[in-house]
């Protein structure tokens, strides 16, 4: 299974939208194994984005993210980067396809509610960032024969 980064936005927080987001995510069938509210310090906002350091958008990018509160998960899955980033849809809000977070919920570039990691490299760099081993909880949910089809499963263990 994969892991995965993803931020709630402070424009998401503002407006109300944690649950709606959440949502999307546990009906998906991702599983959540680590969650917290916190406001960003800068320095670490600093370091969650600092593949953007040197680009004109990255102060205000910085700025935006400490501005207020956020809710940051990590999210367990079979190509759990992949799907957040489909259930995320594009960057700009307006340019969104609808059914995707930003295409219902957004409209603006930067207000676009929710980041998550884009890479497995990414996700390994950011985690850490925001959460110890000891405040991640992983454990078996007997729900995953019904979400993945695991019949390729060689152990038999999980073939229905």
């Amino acid at each position: 299974m994969q892991r995965t980064l993803a931020i709630i936005k402070p424009d998401a927080v503002q407006r109300r939208l944690i649950g709606k987001i959440i949502s999307r995510f546990e009906e998906k069938g991702l599983e959540i194994i680590g969650l917290k509210m916190t406001v960003i310090p800068n320095d670490l906002a600093k370091k969650n984005y600092s593949v953007h350091e040197g680009k004109d958008y990255f102060e205000k990018l910085v700025r935006f993210m400490t501005s207020g509160p956020v809710v940051v998960l990590v999210l367990r899955g079979k190509n759990a980067i992949g799907v957040v980033r489909k259930l995320m849809g594009s960057t700009s809000g307006h340019e969104a396809d609808p059914g995707t977070i930003r295409g219902d919920y957004a409209i603006s570039g930067r207000f676009n509610l929710i980041h998550g990691s884009d890479s497995v490299e990414s996700a390994e760099r950011e985690i850490p960032i925001f959460f110890d081993d000891s405040s991640i909880i992983e454990s078996e949910k007997s729900d995953l024969k019904w979400i993945y089809d695991m019949s390729d499963d060689l152990t038999g263990e999980n073939l229905i």
